[in-house]
């Protein structure tokens, strides 16, 4: 992996803050980043403030127009362009690019990354506040109980250092390590069905540190195949637990060229 800047790899949760409807909004900054990451989380039971219950399109809508809407108080001048000439923003819209990877559009315009992933009776979303791409994925350790197949998804030795992240429960570690992986592939805009797990590597990239992990990871075999743009440039992935649960924010700095 080429890391950027000081080579520093780690992420903090700076601030959280509550909408009107309830909505908590948590921001964290990489250290060699220009803009930060939000991210939030709505029950799939939410309703909206009129007393109708809401479904799954319309949550994800709900999170990406909080997300936006704190992006656009940091006056991040990224995105200046992307209100009107009263300041006020201009309409937001979700749309499925190829492989179904959600896209973004303000106006007419493409907007930041943005990532949804379902888990914990919850829906999350996240929105990269700079030009990267994104990823996220939640994971609780009851997916994986009974024969799992450990050795067809993960390598021993990240294996090893995820049992000892998780207190040496293997359900737990596994979970970990999916929701790594699966953040991962998210960011590049593809699924497993179009690379083995095995083909990103996952490697710690220092301790514990605002309650989550950092990991580096990088691409072999048919993944760096598949996305040879992604050689060597900087991929990392934020975990932070959750109620039983991890939930994972992969990072990739965007090219022109990048697969889509």
């Amino acid at each position: 992996m080429t890391e950027q800047g000081d080579g520093k790899m780690e992420v903090n949760v700076v601030s959280a803050a509550k909408d009107r409807q309830g909505v908590t909004v948590h921001s964290m900054h990489p250290v060699y980043q220009r803009g930060p990451v939000f991210y939030a989380s709505l029950p799939h039971d939410f309703e909206t403030a009129g007393g109708y219950g809401t479904n799954a399109e319309e949550i994800k809508h709900r999170l990406v127009s909080t997300l936006w809407e704190h992006l656009l108080e940091r006056e991040s001048p990224l995105w200046k362009s992307c209100q009107s000439s009263s300041r006020t923003a201009l309409p937001i819209q979700v749309v499925s690019g190829l492989l179904g990877r959600p896209r973004l559009l303000v106006g007419k315009s493409r907007g930041p990354a943005i990532s949804f992933t379902e888990g914990g009776g919850k829906v999350w979303a996240a929105l990269c506040g700079d030009e990267s791409d994104i990823g996220i994925d939640v994971a609780g350790g009851d997916e994986f109980k009974g024969a799992y197949p450990f050795h067809r998804v993960f390598h021993p030795e990240e294996f090893h250092h995820a049992l000892r992240l998780a207190d040496e429960d293997p359900e737990e570690a596994s979970a970990l390590l999916w929701s790594v992986k699966e953040a991962v592939v998210k960011a590049l805009g593809c699924g497993f069905h179009l690379m083995d797990p095995r083909h990103l590597n996952v490697y710690p990239s220092g301790g514990r540190i605002g309650g989550g992990y950092s990991f580096q990871v990088d691409l072999s075999g048919k993944a760096l195949e598949r996305f040879p743009t992604a050689a060597g440039r900087s991929l990392w992935v934020r975990s932070l637990p959750q109620k039983k649960m991890w939930f994972s924010i992969a990072i990739l700095r965007r090219r022109p060229a990048l697969h889509e």
